[in-house]
């Protein structure tokens, strides 16, 4: 019997070899006014995100989540305040800080392989180097031996492990992910949230990781932001400043139904007007 990749991602992680991690950064929001010129999506935000650590992002559609995630990137100036990476402002994009978009962005024309050596070449690695890299990748998300494979051969639950592959390899220190799993159906969604938790562990990377899901926030971070919701109930905030609560039991799927995830779950729920 043939074991798909889409079942097999922890037996690849097994055998996976073991990469020097990088080291996490703190990446910090100060009175920060984020948006397009002219067209601020909040204003006075103040968010601290400690290195290595996962944080999870949920709010209302509109409320800023995503142009929060391209302002760490460096893809949109703050228009006020600070936006900084261990204290020097973020001006412009930078290969420490990978981005991770909900579709897949792969080359369709490059293959599988091809895909994830792309930040390999743009640090210059030989040839043989980068694939033996890609290759070892492939295998940590359980894609061994579909390196000759274009992306349109392979499901859309593949495809994003690619993409994760591919940002990961660049050793990045932090890894953005704008609702990158929204798209795969339910089985596969659980399959890639326990495939991003087994993957992270160890690379010391810092996350930001913006989702609709509330369980996926419970289930992945270490804490979780409630981005333009207002201060969660009985908690002093200032008005912009998002309230940041701690996950009693991250990347644990037995705590589902722990009374304090319970009352955090219904906190976020609350908090969200649902």
């Amino acid at each position: 019997m043939t074991t798909s990749p889409e079942t097999a991602p922890e037996t690849a992680l097994d055998h996976a070899p073991v990469l020097a991690p990088p080291r996490g950064t703190r990446l910090t929001l100060r009175d920060a006014s984020i948006g397009r010129q002219g067209a601020a999506v909040l204003d006075g935000l103040t968010l601290d995100i400690a290195p290595g650590e996962i944080l999870t992002v949920v709010g209302p559609s509109g409320c800023g989540k995503s142009t929060l995630l391209r302002t760490l990137a460096g893809l949109l100036p703050p228009l006020g305040g600070e936006v900084t990476q261990d204290g020097e402002p973020i001006t412009a994009p930078h290969a420490e800080r990978a981005l991770i978009f909900q579709d897949d962005a792969l080359l369709p024309w490059r293959t599988l392989r091809a895909n994830v050596e792309l930040p390999l070449a743009i640090k210059g690695l030989r040839r043989a180097e980068r694939r033996a890299q890609a290759d070892d990748w492939l295998e940590r998300v359980g894609l061994g031996g579909h390196g000759a494979t274009l992306p349109h051969r392979v499901s859309g639950g593949q495809r994003q492990r690619v993409q994760l592959a591919r940002a990961l390899a660049g050793q990045p220190r932090a890894v953005l992910m704008d609702e990158p799993f929204g798209a795969l159906d339910a089985q596969t969604r659980a399959g890639m949230q326990q495939l991003l938790a087994d993957v992270l562990r160890g690379t010391g990377a810092t996350v930001v990781f913006v989702t609709h899901d509330v369980d996926e926030a419970l289930f992945l971070g270490d804490r979780v932001a409630l981005l333009g919701t207002g201060p969660a109930p009985g908690a002093l905030r200032a008005p912009r400043t998002p309230a940041v609560l701690e996950v009693p039991h991250p990347r644990d799927r037995a705590s589902h139904g722990d009374p304090a995830t319970v009352e955090l779950r219904r906190t976020v729920l609350t908090s969200l007007g649902t």
